[in-house]
């Protein structure tokens, strides 16, 4: 039976995408390169938050916010569907300063985000130090976000996957995308290896590999950017709170583990651990946490942020009729996947998407090229 649309990708972004169209009936399938959520969504740190380093009120800002809040009823909703917790905390993130060019900063966020009607705590040196005992004595100032969170990724993936195929979604795995199938002037379907399969709607959320979808006139512009996490594991926990500075972050883990990262690397796909990529790691999680300098380093990885030239999404009609693209959310595709999947795939339904898409189309990138 011909499906009624294809996702490509099998991440946070297509998972949710799959989850919704499943869900309003129609027949689909994800066809991904590996396994489901074995790329970024799995890399990542699981963090949600959009005022963490936001200084402007933009359209980005607007869709952020709105994510967040899709997160709060969407973990509910995955854990009476399949049982799984993702793990979402009840804690906000802190944003620290241990400069003085950090202080301002911060300084400066809090009073336009307050401005802005965002809800903002300005804490003192000593009541960070009675929040986080653990973090470093040479911190000047914070911010506690309380609208920020964090959650467990690879368990949402998880959790996202099972809700899909309960909905009736179908998981092709290990079957690499290698082109878009067009006729007649209209999506067709796709092509992995020799096969064909064919769907009069194909919704491109291939992550890092959206912009190679051969057949595409107008591919989006996505290119990986590298970012490398260390991990260590802490009992009792070091930290309670996701912590930010200027240069980087620890999340906390339910399970024990304490995140560190990242690096912002053009590496293309390359997805190897470097000795500087490590080191710029530790220098982070070291400057907020001195006390991690005898923890044992108990796993690194990397992973493939999807960025554009903006740093903006690119959600909404492609260039052929039928394609969908649901790509490029670089930093936030924890944050962004599921409102991003569930708001494109309603669209590639003739159905309002419920958010406005229109500041992330991809074609405002045509007067560049």
């Amino acid at each position: 039976m011909t499906p009624d649309a294809i996702v490509v990708g099998g991440g946070i972004v297509g998972l949710s995408a799959a989850r919704e169209l499943a869900g309003q009936g129609a027949r689909v399938v994800v066809v991904e390169r590996r396994r489901v959520g074995e790329e970024a969504s799995s890399a990542a740190a699981g963090m949600l938050a959009p005022q963490v380093h936001a200084d402007a009120d933009t359209a980005l800002l607007g869709l952020s916010l709105r994510a967040r809040d899709r997160h709060l009823a969407l973990a509910r909703e995955l854990e009476a569907e399949t049982g799984i917790s993702v793990e979402l905390s009840a804690l906000g993130a802190l944003d620290v300063a241990f400069t003085d060019e950090d202080e301002r900063a911060l300084s400066a966020r809090a009073a336009w985000q307050r401005g802005h009607g965002l809800p903002v705590e300005e804490l003192t040196a000593e009541e960070i130090r009675q929040a986080e005992p653990n973090l470093n004595p040479a911190v000047r100032k914070g911010v506690l976000i309380g609208g920020d969170r964090h959650l467990d990724n690879v368990r949402l993936v998880r959790a996202l996957a099972a809700s899909a195929v309960t909905r009736g979604a179908s998981l092709a795995c290990g079957r690499p995308v290698t082109a878009l199938l067009v006729e007649g002037g209209r999506v067709a379907g796709v092509r992995t290896g020799a096969e064909a399969l064919r769907a009069p709607v194909v919704v491109n959320a291939a992550g890092a590999w959206a912009g190679r979808l051969e057949g595409d006139p107008e591919p989006p512009p996505v290119e990986p950017v590298r970012g490398q996490i260390a991990t260590f594991v802490v009992a009792p926990a070091l930290v309670r709170h996701v912590v930010w500075s200027a240069r980087g972050y620890l999340v906390p883990r339910a399970d024990g583990r304490l995140l560190a990262g990242t690096t912002l690397e053009n590496a293309g796909f390359d997805k190897s651990v470097t000795a500087g990529g490590l080191r710029a790691v530790l220098d982070i999680a070291l400057e907020i946490a001195p006390r991690l300098v005898d923890v044992p380093v108990v796993d690194t990885w990397a992973g493939l942020r999807p960025a554009t030239p903006d740093g903006w999404p690119i959600l909404g009609a492609g260039s052929v009729a039928g394609l969908f693209h649901a790509a490029g959310l670089y930093r936030n595709g924890i944050l962004l996947g599921p409102l991003a999947g569930e708001s494109v795939a309603r669209l590639a339904l003739g159905r309002p998407p419920g958010i406005d898409l229109a500041p992330f189309a991809v074609t405002r990138f045509r007067a560049s090229r």
